[in-house]
């Protein structure tokens, strides 16, 4: 199997150096193999998406000294794909609408009966207030939320399923149980209302549409991957390894995000920094 991996930021800020070590360790990984790098630009939040975000993202990229196999996959451009994974889903019953906004979820999670509201990767687990009794039928309903009813998808696949991870240099097989997709996940949401789509949905059937052998990412995503296993399951298709790294944190220890300005790749270019200083404050 050839070794394909990708660098799938979102033009929605300035990369930092955390977005550094990711770019630079998939590149590295896929030059050990003789493989190949692949970028996606993850723009399915059009409210946010900038294009000057998005050249500069290819700007530092190239200053890095990273290459990558061309074209770019752009996730704006990717609509029908995902349109057609949710007819899917919605035609064998596995979907339905919500209306429930987040402070409804959190009233519904606390409420004194239920105790103190769970976290899953997508926040408060969703207390199931808009889940049909029986699966719904006729058109998909557009332009509206959508969740998948995990008990019932759950019921479609043989358990239980694993990936294998190698992030931490100790390559294992992680199993992921019915109990923990029911209870410690529960009905995530599929399409956003101004999206069409979500995270979880695109970045499935793009790594899948990219062929990607191997998914580099940070550990904070973890959480994420049996989500996507379950997802894979459900639409058939290719299920990657997993390579969650570690992530660079500031002095505090808290995880860099797009704020962190100060850490910017383009401030360190207009200060004099070099690529190799910035794999040497990455540790790489």
């Amino acid at each position: 199997m050839i070794f394909r991996t990708r660098f799938a930021p979102s033009p929605t800020g300035p990369l930092h150096l955390g977005h550094a070590y990711s770019a630079l360790l998939a590149f590295d990984l896929a030059q050990a193999a003789s493989g190949a790098l692949l970028l996606r630009i993850e723009d399915i939040d059009q409210s946010r998406a900038r294009a000057n975000w998005e050249a500069q993202i290819y700007d530092d990229l190239e200053w890095l000294g990273l290459r990558w196999e061309m074209p770019v996959m752009r996730q704006s451009n990717r609509l029908p794909a995902y349109d057609a994974a949710l007819d899917a889903l919605w035609d064998r019953g596995l979907l339905y609408s919500c209306t429930c906004t987040r402070a409804d979820i959190a009233a519904a999670a606390s409420a004194p009966q239920e105790g103190a509201p769970l976290l899953g990767p997508d926040g408060i687990i969703y207390p199931g207030t808009c889940r049909p009794t029986n699966p719904i039928s006729g058109p998909r309903p557009r332009d509206t939320p959508l969740r998948l009813d995990m008990t019932r998808a759950c019921k479609m696949i043989g358990w239980p399923l694993t990936f294998a991870e190698e992030g931490d240099g100790n390559p294992k097989t992680i199993t992921v149980t019915q109990n923990e997709m029911i209870s410690g996940v529960g009905d995530i949401v599929l399409a956003r209302r101004d999206m069409g789509t979500s995270y979880h949905l695109s970045v499935v059937i793009d790594d899948a549409e990219q062929r990607i052998s191997h998914v580099v990412r940070g550990r904070d995503l973890i959480e994420a991957t049996p989500v996507h296993v379950v997802l894979q399951h459900l639409l058939g298709l290719f299920q990657p390894t997993y390579h969650h790294h570690r992530l660079i944190r500031d002095a505090a220890g808290k995880r860099l995000a797009k704020r962190d300005d100060a850490r910017a790749i383009a401030l360190f270019r207009h200060k004099g920094c070099s690529a190799q200083d910035i794999r040497a404050m990455v540790g790489l």
